[in-house]
């Protein structure tokens, strides 16, 4: 599980093709040596296992099925990634809950500047079926960012990116047009199953939800 609280951007160093499978290294200053083999990453929002870890790289395998359902399509070598290792038992978490599940890609629009202002305006077209999912002032992970919708025109959204975002994310590096990967917040599933009348894993119910502050 994640937060959506980047804690570095790494920089895409290679892609192979191995036996039909695409290999990808990213250079990691940080991160790197907290990981061990086996290990999960979240990578620009996807949940992956670090084959191989090196003093300032590490190494993934990605099946076709995560490249066709997912951002990393556009990936080449010297794009940036948004980097986070998975919660720790027992911390305090910021952010909300991340699974790592792209459940599909969006279409990021721009990054405009807020006039008068130091911060920004980002915004991503969603697909149709995930817009169901997308409340003013809820949260949305984009490129493995959390991230709290401020407007919502049909299916495009706004969120208020502030200065530290910008600086500490990839989203600086982004062109209108490019691919990003989206995941809904896990309790508006949660609760679409419910009101459907089906179980929700983990005995989650309705009224927990409401009596815990969701």
């Amino acid at each position: 599980m994640f937060t959506g609280i980047i804690e570095e951007v790494g920089k895409v160093l290679k892609l192979e093709e191995r036996h039909g499978t695409r290999r990808l290294t990213v250079g990691s200053r940080k991160l790197g040596k907290e990981l061990k083999k086996g290990a999960s990453i979240a990578v620009s929002g996807v949940c992956l296992t670090a084959i191989e870890i090196q003093r300032d790289r590490v190494r993934f395998d990605l099946a076709a099925e995560t490249v066709a359902r997912t951002s990393f399509a556009r990936l080449r070598p010297g794009a940036l990634v948004n980097l986070e290792l998975p919660v720790k038992y027992g911390e305090r978490m910021g952010g909300h809950v991340v699974q790592g599940h792209v459940d599909g890609v969006g279409k990021f629009l721009g990054l405009e500047r807020i006039p008068g202002a130091d911060d920004y305006w980002l915004k991503v077209q969603v697909p149709k079926d995930l817009a169901k999912y997308v409340a003013f002032k809820g949260s949305i992970s984009i490129e493995g960012i959390s991230l709290t919708v401020a407007r919502i025109q049909g299916t495009a959204l706004t969120v208020a990116i502030i200065p530290h975002t910008w600086k500490m994310t990839n989203l600086r590096s982004l062109k209108p047009g490019d691919p990003v990967n989206l995941e809904a917040d896990v309790l508006a599933k949660y609760a679409e199953k419910m009101l459907k009348g089906e179980e929700a894993p983990g005995g989650v119910t309705l009224e927990r939800l409401i009596s815990e502050g969701f």
